[in-house]
């Protein structure tokens, strides 16, 4: 089915965010390659970005010169916008069990030359991606002039990339106020923990020091994502002149168990037996 993009109950985007979820799992098992970890725990995002009436998009006219723009900058989370996508009726939902393959419009990483739908620039170079993001806000604030936002959303180990500063010092320093960036806090990347890695934190201290509007959240909680959201159009449409972080603390795996805050699962497909538990645990 195709889901609405309005303001919802809690229930209904659970309901989103399980189909989302199955679509993930059952994806990554036919391409047997690719991410579980991120895209299942930044699911909840999708569903209150794409489906709670905050973006503006029209399946009918992906082009529509008006539609708002969102970037994946952690781009190997691909996985949960394809999903995200189809559901939101930007292309077939069949489509979605060609990931990775061989001539795909639904590669690894999202590619603008793909011709997919809804996919605004190529990304997966860690720290490039919300710097794309901030140069599509630019130009529409600075040269355009036109009333459209942009959405980036990176993973907590990009931080660790020094170009994700620069982008961010930009955004305040041009008064982006129609610049959301969403940083997916699960404090688990490729090789562990962000401490053990190289420690990024207080995330929400930096991002304010850098002169965002930040808010923490649990990124697993609807009324928390829409409250936020809600604050980042209040300071758009205001014309504060100050972007907006939200800091969505997130458990990578999220809905299913064996997968949960185990950062063995970033870069790890599910296997027939491990897809067959999820999606019944997600049932």
């Amino acid at each position: 089915m195709k889901f609405e993009n309005k303001r919802q109950s809690a229930e209904a985007h659970e309901a989103i965010s399980t189909q989302i979820r199955r679509d993930i799992v059952s994806m990554l098992l036919e391409a047997g390659s690719g991410h579980s970890g991120g895209p299942l725990g930044t699911t909840d995002i999708y569903s209150v970005l794409y489906f709670g009436g905050f973006m503006k998009y029209d399946p009918s006219n992906p082009d529509w010169a008006e539609r708002d723009r969102f970037v994946l900058s952690a781009g190997h989370m691909a996985p949960v916008l394809y999903a995200a996508l189809a559901n939101a009726g930007m292309f077939p939902r069949e489509e979605l069990m060609t990931l990775r393959k061989y001539g795909t419009r639904l590669q690894g990483h999202p590619g603008r030359d793909m011709g997919l739908p809804g996919i605004e620039t190529s990304s997966g170079s860690l720290g490039q991606g919300i710097s794309i993001a901030v140069g599509m806000a630019m130009s529409d604030r600075l040269l355009d002039k036109n009333k459209r936002r942009v959405y980036s959303l990176t993973g907590d180990g990009e931080l660790q990339e020094g170009s994700v500063w620069e982008a961010a010092m930009s955004a305040s320093n041009f008064g982006l106020d129609n610049f959301c960036w969403i940083i997916d806090n699960n404090d688990c990347q490729i090789d562990g923990r962000l401490r053990d890695v190289m420690n990024v934190y207080p995330i929400d201290e930096k991002c304010r020091s850098f002169g965002f509007d930040t808010i923490v959240v649990d990124g697993h909680d609807f009324n928390q994502l829409y409250a936020a959201f809600d604050r980042f159009t209040e300071n758009w449409q205001k014309g504060t002149g100050v972007p907006t972080a939200i800091v969505a603390e997130t458990k990578m795996g999220k809905g299913v168990s064996f997968m949960e805050d185990q950062y063995e699962w970033h870069g790890k497909p599910p296997n027939a037996e491990e897809a067959k538990i999820a999606l019944s645990e997600l049932d």
